[in-house]
Parts: structure tokens; sequence; C-alpha cells
């Protein structure tokens, strides 16, 4: 008869991959190995291999988790039907939020993704892009022109940039905490936003 999980296995399965994001995020995928793995969980490697079955495994895990946890997120938001500035504002703390506590995992989604084989990497991929796609609605909600100009998705990016960004030179110690900063990156973007015009394209004239 096969041997029942422990209580605690989940929980386990968790804590292995925030050790493993932290130990890719500064040391990189291909230059950690099982054993720093093992070694920061606290584990031999025998057990570690009872959780997962190998380094591949354990960036899959990092990576999807990641991007499924963003995109749970994002649906969470829209289904509170929240006025479109709102929505906007709410799905900016909520991703602040959401790094603050995953900055290692993010870091490593972006960093390390090109290692996953193409049909992993296809799946990550496309969560991202659903992620991406319920902000370019959220902007779209607020400056329905942007989308025939095709600028919605550039604007998302621009706005990802700065959160991202903010997680490489912030101090966690600092003066200013996540929580205090979610709401200034809201005011620079819905700030800037509507000063944003749309791009006069150039029709070319004949000879």
């Amino acid at each position: 008869m096969a041997r029942g999980r422990s209580p605690g296995y989940d929980d386990q399965r968790e804590m292995i991959l925030e050790r493993a994001a932290l130990l890719f995020a500064n040391r990189g995928y291909s230059a950690t190995s099982m054993n720093q793995v093992a070694e920061a969980c606290g584990f031999s490697k025998a057990l570690l291999y009872h959780y997962y079955r190998d380094k591949y495994s354990l960036l899959v895990s990092i990576a999807e988790n990641h991007v499924s946890r963003l995109e749970d997120l994002v649906a969470d938001v829209e289904v509170q039907k929240l006025a479109p500035e709102a929505k906007l504002r709410e799905l900016i703390r909520r991703f602040v939020e959401e790094y603050a506590g995953a900055k290692h995992a993010h870091r490593v989604l972006t960093e390390d993704v090109k290692f996953l084989e193409e049909e992993d990497r296809q799946r990550v991929l496309d969560t991202q892009r659903t992620v991406v796609n319920g902000f370019a609605r959220a902007v779209v909600e607020l400056r329905p022109d942007l989308k025939k100009a095709s600028l919605a998705k550039p604007l998302t990016m621009l706005l990802f940039g700065m959160i991202n960004w903010m997680f490489i030179w912030m101090r966690p110690d600092g003066e200013l905490d996540y929580d205090a900063m979610a709401p200034v990156v809201a005011d620079l973007f819905l700030g800037g936003l509507p000063a944003v015009k749309l791009p006069q394209r150039i029709v070319p004239v004949d000879a």
C-alpha cells in the first residue's frame, strides 16, 4: 500500500520553492545545485528528492506558481466590479503587495524562464499574457481611445516596469514600505495617463 503524505507535505514543498527561488535569484539557475537547495532547506539531498524530482521541476513550479497567483489576483479584482480608476489602483496595490512577498520568484520568472523547455515556457508565457491583458483592459476602461491606437499594452508594460524596478532599488528597511509606495505608483501612472497623446501616423507619400 502506498504511503500517504504527511500533514505538512504541502507546506514543506512551498518552503522548498521559497528557498530555491532565493538561491536562483541570487546565484542564477544554472549555478545552483540541488545540494545547495537541500542545504538551504536543512534537508538531506535524498529528502529533497522526496518533494521534487530535480532542479528543473523546481524551476517550473516556481514560475508556474508565481504567474498563477498573479492571474488569480487579476481575476479577483475584476469580479469586484470596481469603477475604472479604483480598479486600476486596486490592481496596482495588489501587485505591489504580491511582489513584496515574492520578489525572488518574480526575478526567477523574468531571468530564468529561458531555461524552460518549449512547452513549459509557452504555458508560463500564456499565463503572463493573460495577466498583461487584464491590466490592459483596466487601462482601456480609463482611456478607450488607447485601444484603437494599440497603446494599452505598451502603457501596461511601462507600468509593470515601474513596479518591477521598485524592487531593485527599494530597501525593505527604508523609511517607505511597499504599502506606502503602491499609491505613489498609482498616482504617477494615473496622473500621466490623461496626458498621453495618440501617435500621429506617418502616411508615406507617393513620389
